[in-house]
């Protein structure tokens, strides 16, 4: 089969097309025929070697998160599906690679795929949709009425959380460019801040909750807007000592975490809120969940390029620039 790796880690690292062998099946798995995958920043971290301290992998690398396809054979002790079903899904961090014509994917990673959308658009889902779905139902618990701020709401995660947040009856504040408005107007943003003209902190307060897709200063700008007792969840700030402790990471990495996280730990403390580091779960009962909104109408995927198999390396490029307004998906059969 042809595959999308990488040899080396480092920013300037090729990403090569190379002939692997297709991979055998475990009598939990499934083998699929994958008809597109969708890019995420994980992907580009991972390249670039910046997501070594929570995940190393034996090189060649097959890179890529989440799927779309057709299942072509079936372990032993798998009794859900069948040869031929339309899947979707993101395989456990052991088992990345979804830039590939084939993966073999164990059955408690996959969902058949939402009847009304095409491989392409179901492709673009599955990352996204589960770590929203976790960080809004299993660590925030947000509630009907309450106030959320979602970072790059025109984003990848953005798009679809403004859309989840909606479903499940918050408020939905979101940071956007002018070339964004008109997106996240359509997604259902309830207030929208132009953050190339104004300071979020200025303008919210007394909020419930926020989803921080950006790290840095924004996240640490977040906590002036939480009521006491808010929460954060990050998917893109700095992992902290109770990530460490959760994740079972050990003392030592868990220590160096909490001492890499100490300004956020101040701000919680300060604030009276909480801060939580979230590292998404491959779950198929989760995306199940998240088939049954969309098949209702609840949430559309939202594609902002479409890239051919030999251009997963410029697709890879163009997501990493920012500019993407939605998903960057690449189209492998």
């Amino acid at each position: 089969m042809k595959a999308m790796l990488i040899e080396k880690y480092g920013k300037d690292a090729p990403l090569l097309m190379k002939d692997r062998p297709v991979p055998e099946i475990g009598e939990d798995d499934v083998l699929v025929e994958i008809h597109a995958a969708s890019l995420n920043p994980i992907d580009f971290k991972v390249k670039e070697g910046k997501a070594k301290f929570l995940l190393k992998y034996d090189m060649p690398l097959i890179l890529g998160n989440d799927f779309a396809g057709v299942i072509t054979k079936v372990g032993s002790r798998v009794k859900d599906y069948k040869s031929g079903d339309e899947v979707y899904g993101r395989p456990r961090k052991g088992r990345v690679g979804t830039l590939a014509e084939y993966i073999a994917v164990h059955q408690d990673d996959i969902s058949l795929k939402p009847r009304n959308l095409n491989f392409v658009e179901a492709a673009s889902i599955p990352l996204v949709g589960l770590t929203t779905y976790q960080a809004f139902h299993d660590v925030l618990k947000l509630q009907k009425g309450q106030k959320i701020l979602i970072h790059a709401g025109a984003g990848g995660v953005g798009t679809f959380a403004i859309q989840l947040a909606k479903l499940m009856g918050a408020f939905v504040a979101t940071t956007a460019s002018d070339k964004g408005y008109e997106l996240v107007k359509l997604m259902g943003a309830d207030q929208i801040i132009n953050y190339k003209k104004e300071n979020f902190e200025e303008l919210l307060t007394g909020y419930d909750a926020v989803y921080d897709t950006l790290g840095g200063e924004a996240l640490e700008k977040s906590f002036q807007i939480l009521k006491p007792h808010g929460k954060i969840v990050s998917v893109s700030g700095l992992p902290n000592a109770r990530f460490g402790k959760e994740a079972q990471l050990g003392w030592m990495k868990t220590t160096l975490l909490s001492i890499a996280s100490h300004k956020l730990t101040a701000l919680e403390k300060k604030t009276q809120s909480s801060y939580h580091f979230l590292f998404m779960k491959p779950s198929g009962a989760q995306l199940k969940i998240i088939k049954e909104f969309i098949e209702e109408g609840h949430i559309k995927p939202v594609i902002d390029k479409v890239f051919d198999f030999k251009n997963a390396a410029q697709a890879l490029k163009y997501l990493e620039g920012g500019s993407a307004k939605g998903k960057v998906v690449v189209k492998i059969k």
